[in-house]
């Protein structure tokens, strides 16, 4: 009875162990090492939110430069366009999706500063973006920041974007925050204010969406500098090289300016080049 007792339990213990091996066993929820090498999926962060940018259509497509980024890298490191799952990436939540796991990489109009490199790594930077207004096309009126003052600027909730033209460029400007971009669009279209702020290619990308065409025009300011990099899990030093090595490869070979041109071009964008990478060296 003790031998068979002791072959009953090694044969459990063999079962269990390739019950282990058949659920995987843990590991990164967002998709195995740094490279595709045969898995099944990526995970990738970005806005839903943002035409032109990062943006799920009603179809449940995604559409954007920061999707073609994606898309791109994503293929760089081994990954066909559907073995990447896109979740959407709040900007109050993106440190969370990385550090916790969620996400493999985050490109999402994710500036690069100190505050952040605290928690996250980043790749890049593989965009510069500045402060800009979006105006209505026949507006002559607001062609520096300073003309703001008496008029009405729009920007949502809680922008940093505002704050920074009420504080430092004009004081006088009558603040309005609404909910989201559109209701700021709605607003600039009807006259009930007189000009929106954030990104440039922000609002190129809400500019050059279909219903909005030939009614906007960015004002081409340069009000601040937003360097996008990509968010990665702090002290992933392989990841970011190979992120890094599909960046410079993604300019090299054209497909970098042909995303911006596609995405951002309609609004008459006029995006700088790529800016050097810096991260990482």
């Amino acid at each position: 009875m003790k031998v068979f007792k002791a072959g009953a339990a090694a044969a459990v213990a063999v079962v269990l162990s390739l019950t282990a091996t058949a659920c995987g066993g843990g590991g990164d929820k967002a998709g195995s090492g740094s490279t595709g090498g045969g898995k099944d999926k990526i995970v990738i962060g970005i806005k839903f939110d943002q035409p032109g940018l990062g943006l799920k259509t009603p179809d449940g497509k995604f559409t954007g430069f920061d999707v073609d980024v994606a898309t791109y890298v994503a293929k760089e490191l081994g990954y066909q366009p559907d073995q990447i799952e896109f979740k959407q990436a709040v900007s109050a939540e993106r440190e969370n999706l990385i550090s916790n796991g969620d996400v493999k990489l985050v490109v999402a109009t994710y500036t690069i500063n100190d505050k952040r490199k605290a928690k996250v790594d980043f790749a890049g930077p593989y965009f510069l973006a500045h402060q800009d207004l979006l105006v209505r096309a026949d507006d002559t009126s607001i062609t520096k920041a300073e003309d703001l003052n008496k008029k009405k600027l729009c920007s949502v909730t809680g922008s940093t974007s505002a704050q920074n033209v009420k504080t430092k460029l004009a004081p006088e400007a009558d603040l309005q925050q609404l909910g989201g971009y559109s209701e700021c669009l709605t607003g600039l279209e009807n006259g009930s204010v007189d000009a929106l702020t954030t990104d440039n290619s922000i609002l190129a990308g809400f500019a050059a969406q279909e219903k909005n065409k030939g009614k906007f025009k960015l004002v081409g300011l340069k009000m601040s500098d937003e360097p996008y990099g990509i968010g990665l899990k702090k002290g992933d030093k392989d990841l970011q090289t190979k992120v890094n090595a599909a960046l410079k490869k993604m300019v090299e070979d054209g497909s970098w300016q042909k995303a911006v041109d596609a995405n951002l071009g309609p609004a008459g964008y006029k995006a700088e080049p790529a800016p050097q990478i810096t991260e990482g060296s």
